[in-house]
């Protein structure tokens, strides 16, 4: 019973500074909450608190402020992700399906983001590593060059100009297009370079260099790592909270320059079911220890294949900016399987 009036008292004393960012007295619990005690009650589990770590004292006579560790067994105590109202998702829905390709939707995905939780929003590509080839396409564009387009079951496209040191036959490029078509469709790229071994076998040894090259160029778009884009929106929202930061909101805006470290904020919410929420020192990340970051992962079916979040100072709203990441991450699953059902 005790430990249960306390966690009323700190989810009061979250709520409010959320809602302020002014330090809480006791006072003002007893007037804007009906936690059912007295006002010394709700003195003594504010002393409690603070002695376990989840408030703080920030000045002498003020009230108190949550601690990463409060915030952390707020969170955790949430019963469930608050749902969003029925008006917020059909607007989530038909902003989202308007989009015409997969950059549209990322784009409009980080925006709408960054417009609902009034954070700064991070959207992570489909990663090629977690996708499966749905065609390859080869197409002359000079005597000697050949343009090669690989589009993914998740709507990426990916191109490369082949440059060829002799001159490209049409009908060898076609007979290439198809094998590779039929070698490759379906298979994800961890299997291309098995499914390419006694690829250049039917073709004749003049032909065979071509071959080769294609087949290089191809295997090094498969295997580079520029395939691990990220696009960011609202970082203008962090100058809201320039007080949030001890040490400035400098370190904050540099950390997220850093393509490096957006993909380690967003490569772990991949391999994680649900909503993930990393507050203050919990972020792995220098540069990130005032803020939070909540993260959730979308799919293709079955299968994750990249992630996106928001990053804001720590005393955000978690409720409602968790319930906002989980929806969308579920909108964006959802356009993706729908647009490749279309094709």
């Amino acid at each position: 019973m005790q430990e249960e009036r306390r966690l009323a008292v700190l989810r009061a004393i979250v709520q409010d500074y959320v809602a302020t960012h002014e330090p809480v007295g006791s006072k003002t619990l007893v007037e804007r909450h009906n936690l059912g005690v007295s006002p010394a009650t709700i003195r003594n589990d504010m002393a409690a608190l603070e002695e376990e770590g989840y408030i703080a004292q920030p000045h002498t006579s003020a009230g108190r402020v949550p601690t990463d560790l409060g915030y952390r067994l707020f969170v955790d105590r949430l019963s469930e992700v608050k749902p969003l109202s029925s008006p917020e998702r059909r607007a989530i829905q038909r902003f989202l399906d308007e989009a015409v390709d997969l950059d549209d939707v990322m784009a409009r995905t980080v925006r709408l983001l960054a417009q609902i939780t009034q954070q700064t929003a991070l959207v992570q590509y489909p990663s090629l590593t977690r996708s499966t080839i749905r065609h390859i396409e080869l197409v002359p564009v000079s005597s000697t060059r050949v343009m090669m387009v690989i589009i993914t079951d998740t709507g990426r496209v990916e191109q490369r100009t082949v440059e060829c040191a002799q001159p490209v036959e049409e009908g060898t490029v076609g007979d290439l297009r198809s094998r590779l078509g039929v070698a490759l469709s379906g298979k994800t790229f961890a299997e291309v370079p098995e499914a390419l071994t006694d690829i250049e076998d039917p073709f004749a040894a003049e032909d065979r260099p071509l071959v080769r090259v294609v087949v290089s160029h191809l295997l090094e778009a498969l295997t580079e790592r520029a395939d691990e884009r990220i696009m960011m929106s609202g970082t203008a929202h962090l100058a809201r909270y320039g007080q949030a930061f001890p040490l400035a909101i400098q370190p904050v805006l540099e950390a997220l320059e850093e393509q490096v470290v957006l993909m380690r904020l967003l490569g772990e919410a991949t391999t994680q079911p649900g909503v993930m929420v990393r507050i203050g020192r919990e972020n792995p990340v220098e540069g990130l220890e005032a803020t939070s970051v909540i993260t959730a992962r979308y799919a293709h079916g079955e299968q994750a294949v990249a992630s996106l979040g928001v990053v804001g100072p720590t005393h955000m709203d978690y409720p409602g900016t968790m319930a906002s990441v989980h929806a969308v991450a579920r909108y964006v699953s959802r356009i993706l399987d729908e647009q490749q059902g279309s094709r």
